[in-house]
């Protein structure tokens, strides 16, 4: 199995596309501004307890209190409490964890009112980012994570991932990091340390340690709420996360993430930095490699699959349901039970796909055509857990009910990525009447005709969807021929296959969108 990794930068926001055998299995999109996102980490204050619940509310800065369980506290956190107070009283001398005298770790049992007070200011991680209705949730269990390694402060203890099948090694790894790791840090040793040498391991140890101590040189100068930490952007955490030998190349289209890209790989992999690739084309990046077509197909309330069949999936405030749908596929049988069966190992297939993609968490509901067989029933619910494995979210299956329903919990740590695929009319904006269509060409030459002669502009590109750049490009004397003879310009006609048929857009010579309706001077115009 081959696998690419795209990435696509736009002012506003990062879009990462992990293809498998060039077909899109994971999408991800991040706003370049963003906040609160899994791993950051954040003094906040205590604003309300909740005895019943067992929880606490704390300002984080967020518009809503975010959310901390006693069980998210940690075994650790009255010590890591007494460091943060100590750390903000005494805001001239940086304080040593290894020197620091860690107190008893609380009673598991225990109440939240025990061990919070109204006020208090307490040092806390992003576990959850906010969903819906939903402010962050917490832990004050702070960790930062690595490639190999995952650091804990106050913990002291190593665990070995239990993916790691040999004793040998995982003796080997235990006796190793308990070895170089400074005291009152705990680690944990990722599945991929498994065979790493000893040098590896230590420095990117020591590259964990600095992160805690850059947190505390901030954490000195904090007012809550406040960043302490940010987590590695999202682009390098999927690179970090999921990187393996598979990996045959990964393209950027924007310099400064490429170079970021390239010393993390560089520093991880250093034989095989030259998969990261910076795309210079004029095509829009997404749809170079097919991305945005997939996208188009793979989202929205309906999506099909093999031979006519087809999927219904509804997003809900408690649950994700789906439901399969056997369509005017055509029936190699007349046997409804093996009908049934041939549809349901299909859609298996494409729902692990849509789970992944979408990033569906919580509660899943999979409704499949009626089967009767038990050996059938088996045989789907075998295929749903392998088809799940190379899933890197926690998830738990269900074999299918009496009613023929699957039950799926996933991790859930983030929004699911929900994609409206459906086009508003560029024209009309909904209201289903627009100017007459042949004429789009005249009033696209008239946009052209004022950028040329009023703004000046002689050297842009023009993004439009394919069709009407196949209309425009047709003939010997074209009408893109015609315009550059009539104007005295230069231009590139794009096919942009993101954009509804009517729409269009205007870039300068540096890729920037041009706003008809905002002229600021000849060389920077912008679109809103």
């Amino acid at each position: 199995m081959s696998n690419e990794l795209v990435v696509d930068v736009q002012p506003k926001e990062v879009s990462i596309a992990i293809l498998e055998n060039k077909r899109l299995v994971e999408l991800q999109k991040e706003a370049r501004n963003i906040s609160f996102s899994v791993g950051d980490i954040y003094l906040g204050k205590v604003k309300k307890l909740m005895p019943g619940l067992n929880a606490a509310f704390v300002d984080v800065g967020y518009e809503k209190d975010a959310f901390l369980h006693y069980l998210d506290l940690g075994a650790q956190f009255n010590s890591c409490a007494k460091f943060v107070k100590q750390s903000l009283s005494d805001r001239k001398r940086i304080l040593s964890i290894s020197k620091f005298n860690t107190l008893p770790d609380i009673d598991k049992e225990g109440t939240v009112s025990d061990i919070l007070k109204v006020g208090q200011e307490v040092l806390v991680q992003i576990a959850k980012e906010p969903i819906s209705s939903k402010g962050p949730r917490l832990t004050a269990e702070i960790s930062f994570a690595g490639r190999f390694l995952v650091l804990i402060p106050f913990a002291d203890k190593v665990s070995v991932s239990q993916k790691i099948k040999s004793s040998e090694e995982k003796a080997r790894l235990k006796q190793l990091i308990q070895s170089i790791k400074p005291k009152n840090f705990g680690v944990i040793v990722r599945t991929v340390a498994e065979n790493k040498r000893v040098a590896e391991l230590d420095n990117e140890l020591k590259t964990l340690v600095k992160c805690w101590e850059d947190s505390l040189l901030k954490l000195q100068k904090a007012k809550t709420p406040s960043l302490i930490f940010e987590e590695t952007g999202r682009t390098v955490g999927v690179i970090r996360d999921i990187f393996n030998t598979s990996f045959e190349s990964i393209h950027v289209n924007e310099e400064t993430v490429f170079q970021q890209i390239y010393n993390y790989v560089s520093l991880i992999a250093p034989e095989r930095k030259d998969i990261v690739k910076l795309y210079k084309g004029d095509l829009p990046i997404f749809d170079h490699f097919a991305i945005t077509k997939q996208i188009k197909s793979s989202f929205g309330k309906t999506v099909s699959f093999k031979s006519g069949a087809y999927l219904i999936i509804e997003h809900t405030e408690a649950l994700h349901v789906i439901d399969v749908n056997s369509g005017n596929r055509s029936k190699s049988t007349s046997d409804q039970e093996s009908n049934a069966i041939d549809v349901n190992m299909y859609a298996a297939e494409e729902i692990a796909r849509q789970l992944r993609l979408r990033d569906m968490g919580g509660i899943i509901v999979i409704d499949y055509i009626d089967m009767q067989d038990p050996e059938n029933r088996q045989k789907l619910y075998d295929r749903m857990k392998e088809l799940m494995a190379a899933d890197r979210a926690k998830h738990n299956i269900l074999p299918l009910s009496k009613f023929g329903l699957m039950q799926i919990t996933r991790q859930r740590v983030r929004p699911a990525l929900d994609i409206n695929t459906n086009e508003d009319c560029p024209t009309c904006f909904g209201k289903g009447t627009i100017r007459p269509s042949i004429l789009f060409t005249d009033r696209l030459e008239d946009k052209i005709a004022y950028m040329v002669n009023k703004l000046k502009i002689k050297n842009f590109y023009l993004h439009v969807h394919p069709f009407i750049a196949a209309f425009i490009n047709q003939g010997f004397f074209s009408l893109k021929w015609q315009w550059k003879c009539k104007y005295t310009f230069h231009f590139k006609l794009i096919p942009d296959q993101s954009l509804a048929f009517l729409e269009y857009k205007f870039y300068n010579k540096e890729k920037e969108e041009i706003d008809l309706n905002k002229v600021v001077n000849k060389d920077f115009i912008f679109i809103m």
